[in-house]
């Protein structure tokens, strides 16, 4: 099972790229970053805390970090055109020497939507704009010349070069929506991405399999990733409805090889809980690491 390590965007850059060379030295597998431009936060409420933008900070991280794998977690759909996203893609993987994984979603943020003027819509259309931009990445990113004519996005004969280095660059589909979203995974995705923990992730990685199987897919063709915070502490605050591993080193080895019995192929930690300057946190790295 794979080890990767998740910096908030946040983060001063100088921080978070200590943190993926830091990664890089001790034997993770992997960074990834998400994708946003402002916190998560109801109207009224402080939105102003600074956020560095994932695609920049990802081709700047491919360019000096080595070895690990660099992906994000996730583009928001609605944030990029897919033709535009494709070629950035493409870059990225070029920069990386084929080190770069695209994560994708369908997009929730609602006050990222509605500063900035983007369509967000309710759950049938996101997710139907999401299909629709999943196949135009696919055309641009593994076919010379894509046309694509559909509700929400329409390309014609159009290409993208240079294709990745990768052949194919793997999709990495975040989601969590039973009926509609994981039969995209299993339709779509290369590797699948949820927050969980063991027992969640086992029961959806099935229902995976299971659409699969409905499409005549094999499910090992699909690699299974999760996350959940993570602390080497039980002095945390609530974390509301994400799920939580650890509260000490031993609890934590002990549900890192819960993940590993469920077969999960890419446990990713993110940093939020692992101390409250950059030096503390890559001490709980380097603990971490030794469990594995």
């Amino acid at each position: 099972m794979r080890l990767s390590i998740w910096p908030g965007i946040e983060r001063p850059y100088r921080e978070i790229l200590d943190m993926s060379r830091h990664a890089a030295d001790t034997g993770w597998d992997g960074v990834y970053l998400a994708d946003h431009f402002m916190p998560n936060v109801d109207p009224g409420e402080d939105d102003t805390e600074p956020l560095l933008e994932c695609g920049s900070v990802i081709a700047a991280l491919g360019a000096v970090v080595p070895r690990v794998r660099i992906g994000t977690l996730v583009y928001g759909i609605t944030y990029r055109h897919p033709a535009v996203l494709a070629n950035m893609a493409a870059t990225v993987d070029h920069i990386t020497d084929g080190r770069f994984v695209l994560g994708v979603g369908a997009g929730w943020q609602i006050n990222e939507h509605e500063q900035y003027g983007l369509e967000l819509g309710p759950l049938r259309t996101r997710v139907d704009r999401f299909i629709e931009a999943l196949q135009v990445l696919h055309g641009l990113l593994r076919s010379p010349r894509t046309t694509f004519h559909g509700s929400y996005y329409r390309v014609t004969d159009a290409v993208c070069e240079p294709k990745p280095v990768q052949d194919p660059l793997p999709i990495l589909i975040g989601a969590k929506g039973e009926k509609r979203m994981l039969r995209v995974v299993a339709e779509y995705a290369d590797i699948w991405n949820a927050w969980g923990d063991p027992d969640l992730i086992a029961r959806k990685s099935a229902l995976i399999d299971q659409h699969c199987a409905d499409l005549g897919r094999s499910p090992k063709s699909i690699e299974r990733t999760a996350q959940a915070m993570t602390t080497l502490t039980d002095d945390i605050p609530d974390q509301g409805a994400r799920p939580l591993i650890g509260g000490s080193p031993a609890r934590l080895a002990e549900d890192i090889a819960r993940y590993r019995e469920i077969g999960l192929d890419e446990l990713i930690i993110p940093d939020d809980l692992l101390g409250s300057s950059s030096a503390e946190r890559l001490r709980s790295m380097d603990v971490i690491r030794g469990l594995m």
